[in-house]
């Protein structure tokens, strides 16, 4: 679980860039997962770049399901230095449950769940973009290194996987919309706005900070990115 561990609140304040399309754009990408990450398949932990369709992948609200589609890209693909909307964040290690420094790029939805989003949502888990979390408890973003790839897995419906350092990342269905329009799809989640994540986030941490250091039931986290 992604969690607001026992790490104290720096002075950082949170500039969240909202600008630009969550989804990348033609030279760049905004979501998925970097290289490196791994996660909870039938085979146990696996790094991301090692998948591919027809494997078996740990999900949050479905138990084991088969990955449809494996796509693989470069981060940045356009001319000179990665523009910063593009940078991935740097999560240190024990913010948010991971046991090691974690990078989540900033248009990926994670999952967070909390007392407070219960008693807003009427569901103690919530979908918020990482973008979201910039600024709190020294989360910034840091400049891709090198030809950094970016993984996304898909399923056959949309699924919620498990991180290996305590968080929970969104990934997209491999059918397209009319498929799913036909089909009579209804997607099981859905991702705050903007606006409401940040006052989810800012209203948990202002939580934190009156009451002191968090567990990891008051805030953890099923982090897509």
């Amino acid at each position: 679980m992604l969690g607001w561990m026992s790490a104290q609140s720096t002075e950082t304040k949170r500039k969240p860039d909202v600008t630009g399309a969550l989804e990348g754009a033609s030279t760049g990408v905004m979501t998925g997962l970097m290289t490196g990450t791994r996660v909870a398949t039938a085979m146990g932990w696996r790094k991301i770049e090692r998948l591919g369709a027809g494997d078996m992948v740990l999900t949050f609200d479905h138990g084991m399901r088969e990955v449809t589609k494996v796509t693989r890209v470069r981060l940045w693909r356009g001319e000179g230095a990665c523009p910063r909307r593009f940078w991935p964040l740097e999560v240190p290690a024990k913010v948010l449950g991971n046991r090691t420094i974690m990078r989540i790029l900033p248009g990926q939805a994670v999952m967070l769940e909390s007392d407070i989003a219960e008693e807003a949502y009427g569901d103690p888990f919530a979908l918020v973009r990482a973008r979201v979390l910039e600024g709190i408890r020294g989360i910034e973003r840091t400049p891709p290194v090198g030809d950094a790839e970016v993984i996304m897995l898909y399923f056959a419906d949309e699924q919620v996987i498990f991180g290996e350092d305590g968080a929970l990342f969104l990934c997209p269905s491999s059918r397209d919309l009319i498929a799913r329009a036909l089909d009579g799809d209804d997607s099981l989640y859905s991702i705050l706005p903007v606006h409401e994540a940040l006052r989810l986030v800012d209203q948990i941490e202002s939580e934190d900070t009156c009451s002191g250091p968090a567990t990891p039931q008051d805030i953890g986290a099923a982090v897509a990115a």
